[in-house]
């Protein structure tokens, strides 16, 4: 739990969103963001907590935190 809330800690130092999270089957997914708002060391940070970027559908996304 503690990889899950230090990743939503680095996504709220970018900014303050209401809903930014979704969740569907087996994917937890953070909406709002982009790449861009991070420097490349806190994207490899993320990556190691769990967290990559879809660049499809344009969201951060885990697999690592259970089932929805």
């Amino acid at each position: 739990m503690e990889d899950l809330i230090k990743a939503l800690q680095m996504f709220l130092k970018v900014r303050n969103i209401d809903y930014p999270t979704h969740c569907e089957h087996d994917e937890l997914m953070v909406i709002g963001y982009t790449p861009d708002d991070f420097t490349p060391e806190e994207l490899a940070e993320l990556d190691e907590l769990g967290f990559s970027w879809n660049e499809d559908d344009e969201y951060f996304y885990s697999f690592r935190f259970g089932s929805c």
